[in-house]
């Protein structure tokens, strides 16, 4: 479906997880890569692989929060392939501790922006003022459905971070539109790796997941792959400033049930709902009270004074 041939993409965060995904399917698509990420055992592992698929490839270690390391990298990818024709800003982390926002730590918060949206600020000035310099290039923000909305399975520090870097996406794609470089982001929902399929299964996670998303699944990772090389292409040559929402339907909702809707049980006999393979998280009535109060470990009680 798509064609890299002669272009040079640069992925962050590719040493694991999405970012492992784009570079192999980069890779296939005939591109040559400059991939970065903090663990060089890992990055240069995916590195062979894309080589065995006749990639020329650049592996540097680096963290994106850290200017020089994105100079360097940025300066080595020109210097090796003599271009950078797509940046993928992937690089990113959370905080899996599911705290409310009353007890985020300062430190973390500020640690979740320097790569989240530091960092992918960093990378798309650099790559930017190269393509600039050679009147073409797209960039691929990573961003998350998180950064539209509030969500009880959110956290302060990671919606922050994402809804500034869909802005930032929004900024850029206006202002490099006429001189060739188009930005763009891609929104994933809940998506299934090796990395995240551990957590979501042996908790239950993608059952609860499931539940809130009109397509009533979890995502794969192969369909934010295809949307992420989809606006890197020139298929999208009159595309700028959009976020593409790769999640099933979520942020197309107003709310989706994990219990069914009273009106279900209307007119149960004469008109019957159309038949569906979903079956609701909790069917029984009384989980409307019980869950009144919030859900366990997300809500809190209110702060003494």
């Amino acid at each position: 479906m798509f064609d890299f041939g002669g272009k040079t993409v640069l992925i962050t965060g590719a040493s694991y997880g999405l970012g492992e995904q784009f570079a192999y399917a980069f890779a296939d698509a005939g591109a040559d890569l400059v991939l970065t990420a903090r663990t060089g055992e890992l990055l240069e592992a995916v590195a062979d692989a894309c080589r065995s698929r006749g990639s020329t490839v650049t592996a540097e270690v680096g963290d994106v929060s850290v200017e020089d390391d994105v100079l360097r990298v940025v300066g080595s990818g020109v210097t090796n392939h003599g271009s950078i024709d797509v940046l993928v800003n992937n690089a990113g982390i959370a905080d899996l501790r599911g705290l409310a926002a009353e007890h985020f730590d300062r430190a973390t918060f500020e640690q979740i922006l320097s790569v989240d949206l530091t960092g992918a600020f960093l990378y798309a000035r650099e790559c930017g003022r190269h393509m600039l310099g050679q009147g073409s290039g797209s960039i691929v923000n990573i961003c998350s459905i998180m950064a539209s909305g509030g969500n009880e399975s959110n956290v302060i520090a990671y919606t922050a971070a994402k809804g500034g870097l869909l802005n930032m996406t929004l900024q850029l794609g206006c202002e490099w539109a006429d001189r060739g470089v188009r930005v763009n982001a891609v929104s994933p929902g809940f998506i299934v790796t090796e990395m995240t399929r551990p957590a979501l299964e042996a908790m239950g996670m993608d059952k609860w997941i499931a539940s809130r998303t009109p397509m009533r699944r979890v995502g794969d990772a192969h369909e934010v792959t295809n949307a992420v090389m989809f606006l890197a292409s020139d298929l999208a040559s009159y595309i700028t400033g959009v976020d593409l929402l790769v999640d099933g339907g979520t942020n197309a909702s107003n709310g989706t049930y994990q219990i069914p809707p009273i009106h279900h049980e209307w007119n149960r006999d004469t008109a019957p709902m159309v038949p569906s393979a979903y079956e609701p998280v909790q069917p029984r009535p009384d989980w409307y009270q019980a869950l009144e109060a919030g859900i366990p470990g997300i809500h809190f009680e209110p702060l003494e004074n």
